[in-house]
């Protein structure tokens, strides 16, 4: 939940409350379900008389209009029906209709605040008297699906601090919109049933509980701070425990531009190669060193100060730690296995490398050379140049780095995970592998917008 602090917050509409209350939400979204159902039985009648080509044609534009309307009327909601939205466009890709998922990437935190009284008044009840310590900016400068942040000054010491308050009501209502969702989306007919979804339903319910207890991030962010305190390339937010709670949370103010501002991109092309750098191997450290990974790639979960000096480094400032996912030991081997054989792009070693996980156990030798073959693929962009002669030559910098803005790797990847996943034999991945992909896949969106160059033998060889 970044925002750019070179620049003033936008205005946006205010509004005094949300719709947490169960009969509110329950009636916007049983309304939405009853629109798309008269739709969904009107378009079946009147598309009776028409041949297979020109329903399947009918059918397909009127599912992206759906979906579009779904995703309007989940926007106007806020809370956790949001974020299950957002959250099943990032990893639902799998089990849902593609006209779903682009409908569903279009809800974003960028919506309507609350209210500075409203905001107030959840303060006082959090805080009681020691609200009269701080010096609040009414106006926001970050908002999101959950929370929105206010800049504040410490009276008593002057600093400078941002308050994340967690909107009222949302993280009660997480089990019921869950279960809204689901009616929904059974009721509409828009998406298929199946036992994926229902699994995948119940790992966002852990991620939204998890996400809304702002004691484990607070614990979690001041993890984070004590692995990068002697790293001058990363900043991570100082948690002040005064003034934090379970659902609000306080943290020193760092300020910086984000990822897309044009004056990152008007800074000369190695500076952002160093930024770019410090991105990727801060990923590499969270999956392969740490075992606790951010698993949200959303871009507002950075932001770069960017310095004065010359001489001096930029860096990176990482916010937002409440969707962390840990991962277990043996996970980590099978993928530092697989990292190891992508560097050496060594095909043998990366079906060896898929062994210990039932995912890769149960696959025959067709299903595995395939997947390896993606493996592969997947980490071309950490494999050595000389011996991985596949890479394309524009792929590739004076100085054997990789350049991830000619790469065109993510449409690559997607083409040869679909002819691979055209097997009958192939499952849907594990959960933990869907998240390291899809954190994968936000780093190379990431350093393609800077286009970043980077030293695949600096990344992976402290791996080796």
């Amino acid at each position: 939940m970044a925002n750019d602090t070179s620049k003033p917050f936008s205005n946006k509409q205010s509004i005094d409350s949300l719709k947490t209350s169960g009969f509110d939400r329950r009636m916007s979204i049983a309304k939405t379900s009853l629109n798309i159902g008269r739709r969904w039985a009107g378009n079946s009648v009147s598309g009776m008389f028409l041949n297979k080509e020109a329903r399947t044609a009918r059918n397909q534009a009127f599912m992206e209009t759906q979906a579009n309307y779904l995703a309007s009327e989940l926007g106007k909601l806020k809370g956790s029906v949001v974020k299950i939205g957002q959250m099943l466009a990032i990893y639902g890709e799998h089990i849902l209709p593609p006209e779903i998922t682009r409908a569903l990437q279009t809800l974003n935190d960028d919506t309507a605040t609350l209210t500075w009284p409203t905001i107030e008044q959840t303060l006082r009840q959090l805080l009681g008297n020691k609200l009269n310590e701080l010096d609040i900016d009414p106006v926001p400068i970050g908002t999101a699906s959950l929370a929105q942040v206010h800049r504040a000054t410490v009276l008593a010491t002057g600093e400078q601090v941002v308050l994340k308050i967690q909107y009222p009501g949302v993280a009660d209502a997480i089990n019921s919109d869950l279960a809204l969702f689901k009616r929904l989306l059974k009721v509409s007919n828009i998406v298929p049933q199946t036992r994926a979804l229902d699994a995948w339903f119940e790992e966002i319910r852990d991620l939204l509980h998890h996400e809304v207890d702002y004691e484990a991030e607070a614990a979690t962010t001041e993890r984070f701070y004590e692995r990068l305190i002697d790293d001058p390339r990363y900043i991570v937010p100082k948690i002040n425990r005064t003034y934090s709670k379970k659902r609000l949370l306080c943290m020193s103010y760092e300020p910086g531009i984000t990822v897309v501002s044009e004056a990152l991109q008007l800074l000369p092309h190695e500076r952002r190669n160093a930024i770019g750098q410090a991105a990727i191997e801060i990923m590499m450290q969270e999956i392969f060193v740490w075992g606790e990974m951010q698993t949200d790639p959303n871009f507002g979960n950075y932001l770069v100060r960017v310095s004065e000096n010359e001489e001096d480094i930029d860096r990176l400032v990482l916010l937002d730690f409440g969707a962390i996912r840990q991962f277990d030991g043996n996970l980590l081997t099978i993928a530092r296995g697989l990292l190891r054989a992508g560097y050496r792009h060594d095909q043998q070693a990366m079906s060896l490398a898929m062994t210990g996980y039932d995912f890769f156990d149960s696959m025959s030798n067709k299903v595995r050379s395939d997947i390896a073959s993606l493996f592969l693929l997947a980490t071309e962009p950490f494999s050595d140049p000389e011996k991985n002669t596949d890479i394309p030559s524009e792929c590739l910098d004076e100085q054997n780095r990789y350049i991830w803005a000619n790469s065109k790797l993510h449409s690559r990847l997607s083409n040869t995970a679909t002819r691979a996943m055209q097997s009958f034999e192939f499952n849907l991945p594990p959960k933990e592998f869907m998240f390291i992909s899809r954190k994968f896949i936000g780093a190379y969106t990431f350093l393609t917008v800077l286009d970043a160059h980077t030293n695949p033998s600096t990344l992976v060889k402290p791996y080796l």
